[in-house]
């Protein structure tokens, strides 16, 4: 069992320190979709009539209004903007672009902004994604999830294989040039050859990215209400290993647990995520974080997750379902819980930086995960070891 972390007043960033504003990236969430998957614990709902696309893109400008007019954090040019759900492709090429020409106007932008849009290839318009394309996404995220037409079925997808291919088609044909794969494994009753073979299809298509992760029971879910018949633990362990081995051999580097990309390619937003940078969220359910030193510190917002609550109180503080300050003893662990997540781990320096804490802090709980051979640590950087990947959840319990 790990001790409890403790921490001095000597720790905290003193007061009147200037650390430069974080990285900032822009979520914003869809909520709806044709159906809600049997797997799905994201604020996600099924669409009954026509979607309002008008007025939620109105709930997200006066949401995004509302969010860069709070004094509480600094800010800089966007790095990434994401456009998440739900299934964001249920909107149009019009109702994007108007929603991206907000943006632009009231955001500083980088140069090389990564703009990426989440598209369900059973919604997929090859029209739409001219338009997407025109309207400034860059990058485009399939949820294909499998290319096995009774798993998909199972897993309550709308599309079936044809449809992937179809989807990716029109994706390139509208000049997309970075395009992610999202691919599950450990599927109901499935082999080892098969989801092998699910990987070799994806990667037949030459996606720039991929997220392959593990189908896991998630609570309040259908699939938790009623479990599938999933593989053993040692059998979805074996998946893992030959599709790692599989993704390697074609030219895709493992950066975080279930992220693999060409050179160039890895998805910048979620990076932001892991390394503890800063992200404005904006949505029915979004979540947002915010860091301001020496106070009030790294702050956490969550809106209201029903549409229709949403829609009603956006742009103003009503929308935001709940708020709270980073307790100082809980930065280690949250901080730990997203960059131990990536291959290369985290600097010291970094640390620092993303959390207000001198490295000091960190000794205790590295030379416990140390001892049990769960961590690199160079004096410059720390990483998790193939043990530490392995045990992640064991790792992350040392810095609570």
């Amino acid at each position: 069992m790990s001790t409890p972390l403790k921490l001095d007043a000597g720790a905290v960033v003193p007061a009147g320190r200037e650390i430069a504003p974080l990285p900032l990236t822009l979520y914003v969430h869809f909520p709806w979709c044709v159906r809600k998957c049997p797997y799905c614990d994201f604020n996600s709902h099924a669409l009954r009539g026509e979607v309002p696309e008008d007025p939620y893109v109105e709930a997200l400008i006066r949401d995004l209004d509302f969010e860069l007019a709070d004094p509480a954090f600094r800010r800089a040019p966007l790095a990434a903007i994401f456009f998440g759900g739900g299934t964001p492709s249920l909107f149009s090429g019009r109702a994007i672009g108007r929603l991206l020409e907000a943006i632009h106007a009231r955001c500083a932008i980088a140069p090389d902004i990564e703009i990426t849009l989440e598209a369900n290839p059973g919604t997929a318009d090859a029209r739409n994604f001219r338009a997407y394309r025109a309207a400034g996404v860059n990058r485009l995220s399939l949820g294909a999830q499998s290319f096995d037409a009774n798993q998909l079925a199972r897993l309550g997808r709308i599309h079936g294989p044809q449809e992937i291919l179809a989807a990716v088609d029109a994706a390139r044909a509208a000049g997309f040039e970075n395009l992610n794969l999202d691919l599950m494994y450990a599927l109901p009753e499935q082999t080892p050859e098969q989801a092998a073979a699910d990987l070799r299809a994806a990667l037949d298509l030459a996606p720039e990215h991929l997220s392959y992760y593990q189908l896991t029971l998630e609570p309040n879910t259908a699939f938790a209400a009623h479990p599938p018949p999933l593989p053993d633990d040692d059998c979805a362990w074996a998946m893992q290993e030959q599709g790692q081995a599989l993704l390697a051999a074609h030219g895709y580097a493992q950066y975080e647990v279930s992220a693999y990309a060409r050179a160039g390619r890895q998805s910048r937003h979620n990076r932001n995520y892991w390394e503890f940078g800063d992200y404005l969220g904006i949505g029915a359910g979004a979540h947002a974080k915010r860091t301001r030193w020496p106070s009030p510190g790294i702050v956490r917002r969550a809106r209201h997750k029903h549409p229709r609550t949403y829609v009603e109180h956006a742009g103003s503080a009503g929308a935001i379902q709940e708020e709270r300050i980073v307790a100082v003893s809980e930065r280690p662990f949250e901080y730990a819980m997203n960059a131990l997540r990536l291959n290369e781990g985290f600097a010291r320096a970094d640390f620092a930086t993303r959390t207000g804490l001198a490295p000091a802090v960190l000794e205790a709980p590295l030379a416990r995960a140390r001892r049990r051979g769960l961590i690199e640590d160079d004096g410059r950087r720390i990483r998790a070891t193939a043990l530490g990947r392995a045990h992640l959840n064991a790792l992350l319990r040392e810095f609570l």
